[in-house]
């Protein structure tokens, strides 16, 4: 049964990655992450980085960071077609670490040979975009003004973390900028032309509470909405082995979100962002063997399909309550 929903064509009542892809480039497309090699200005600086950070930063389920990129490319690409069976377009994504924390040159000679990846039998695959995980931080001006060049021979997103709007909590999560200095990354990027993909998570400890309340993770929504960015990832806070998280967990010093709470929190959150925007990921998740808590963020199947059912229990959609001038309806 097809939504109500505009930006889609299934029982969906919010804008999948799958329904963008399809529209945008007449079919599905093979996402592949690459660990290039990057470190992050967060860990360099004295840190241990983001609380919840592992220590491959965010690319966990990326192949051997030995191996070159283009390879790691080569065997991911080889591993989905053959379970697919079939050929598809590829989308890079450069998910470890900071993408941009790198002198330019570099960075063109990463991204420029990512245009021209090939299969393992050396055949070429079609590389419609390419997507870059980095930090606000981590975007001087002859780095975008790069990526506005790069832009224009395919489609480029750039992946921001913002987690929170709240500074307090950014400070307690050792995120290592504030707000102001999210806004200016994404303000100038989005000047460029260039695609961002706003990152939030929900259930994050902040100064003097073990849990964001309700009402906060809703502004950090109602936040994103006023500034309609092309794509978002809404995760849920999970505590994996060998972070500084864990340590907060075993001290019994977080408060981890319920399954029930979190589903009915992310459809608070979806119905106040604009309809067009794409939601790339509802939920977040990390390897089994060492994520340690909530159990229920394992079955990601069993996540979303708890907020489907959800939504279509309440007749509620993405952007039901957003208002062009921000706020809510």
């Amino acid at each position: 049964m097809q939504s109500r929903f505009p930006y889609s064509d299934t029982n969906k009542r919010y804008h999948t990655y799958d329904y963008y892809l399809r529209h945008r480039y007449g079919t599905k497309c093979a996402r592949i992450p690459i660990d290039a090699g990057f470190s992050c200005p967060n860990r360099e600086q004295g840190g241990r980085g983001c609380i919840y950070c592992s220590s491959r930063g965010s690319g966990d389920f990326c192949s051997d960071v030995l191996l070159p990129p283009e390879e790691q490319f080569a065997r991911e690409y080889a591993r989905l077609t053959g379970k697919w069976g079939k050929r598809l377009p590829a989308i890079p994504y450069f998910q470890a670490f900071s993408g941009t924390y790198a002198p330019t040159a570099q960075l063109r000679a990463l991204y420029d040979a990512a245009l021209h990846y090939t299969d393992e039998m050396g055949q070429p695959v079609v590389i419609p975009a390419i997507s870059i995980a980095t930090r606000p931080d981590c975007l001087p001006p002859e780095t975008v003004a790069y990526l506005a060049m790069l832009n224009r021979l395919c489609d480029v997103t750039v992946e921001l973390g913002l987690q929170s709007m709240h500074d307090a909590t950014l400070s307690r999560i050792g995120r290592g900028h504030d707000l102001a200095s999210f806004c200016d990354g994404y303000d100038r990027l989005r000047a460029a032309g260039i695609a961002v993909c706003v990152h939030i998570i929900n259930g994050l400890p902040t100064a003097d509470a073990p849990c964001e309340s309700r009402e906060q993770m809703l502004e950090t929504a109602a936040f994103l909405a006023e500034r309609r960015p092309a794509f978002v990832k809404i995760h849920m806070l999970h505590v994996m082995e060998h972070t500084p998280l864990s340590d907060m967990w075993r001290a019994d010093a977080l408060r981890l979100l319920p399954q029930e709470d979190y589903v009915t929190l992310v459809c608070d959150q979806l119905a106040l962002l604009p309809p067009e925007t794409v939601i790339c990921r509802l939920t977040g998740d990390g390897p089994a063997d060492t994520t340690l808590a909530p159990a229920w963020t394992k079955n990601k199947r069993a996540v979303l399909a708890a907020i489907d059912k959800t939504l279509a229990a309440r007749d509620l959609c993405q952007g039901d309550r957003y208002a062009p001038a921000g706020g809510a309806k």
